[in-house]
């Protein structure tokens, strides 16, 4: 079986996007495959790819040949090169500065494709984990709020408070004018006490 990294078409019609994939060479073109590498989106502007790097070498090194396409995207990406050079023997150092120096060179002449240096999916898992940390931060949010019913329950309170110190008022005003009536009643009594006591003498 020789293994073919080439392209697989998805998407609907008239908006082509396709999967790059290690298929055996005889599967039909959308049939079968082994492993799925990445995605190609030619209809952006500019063009997007989504590749699992690691394994695309892992593939190539077990000589597996890349359809011209597919070879195109590795080349740009530096990927044909480090494989190429893994095979000489290079040391691993040496391997990144060319490649680094390849990538910068290809950066220079305007390429046009946009390459995703993260594994296909991590896109997906970054939105979903942004996601989940808003959701985190609303719900921290609405533990921190006080809910309506407290609210009421404290507006009610503090209403109860208000009322009780207004009857406590009430009630030391009322007490006050009881306790003046009757010191006034005390005089009066007093009052008339001396003058029993004066029509007697």
């Amino acid at each position: 079986m020789s293994v073919k990294l080439r392209l697989r078409r998805i998407g609907r019609k008239k908006i082509p996007v396709y999967s790059i994939v290690a298929t055996d060479s005889r599967n039909a073109r959308d049939g079968r495959y082994i492993e799925d590498l990445g995605r190609y989106f030619p209809l952006r502007e500019p063009a997007e790819v989504r590749l699992d790097e690691e394994r695309a070498l892992y593939w190539l090194d077990n000589g597996a040949q890349p359809s011209d396409t597919v070879r195109s995207i590795l080349y740009r990406r530096g990927l044909m090169l480090q494989n190429h050079l893994k095979q000489k023997g290079e040391p691993a150092d040496v391997i990144e500065e060319k490649v680094a120096e390849f990538r910068d060179r290809m950066a220079e002449q305007g390429d046009e494709i946009k390459m995703a240096v993260q594994p296909r999916g991590a896109d997906a898992l970054e939105k979903e984990r942004e996601r989940a940390e808003d959701l985190d931060e609303d719900a921290r949010l609405r533990a921190q709020a006080t809910p309506l019913s407290v609210v009421q329950e404290e507006e009610e309170a503090d209403a109860e408070a208000a009322d009780e110190s207004e009857a406590s008022a009430e009630e030391a005003e009322a007490s006050d004018a009881d306790a003046e009536a009757e010191d006034e009643a005390d005089a009066e009594a007093d009052a008339d006490d001396e003058e029993t006591d004066e029509d007697e003498t």
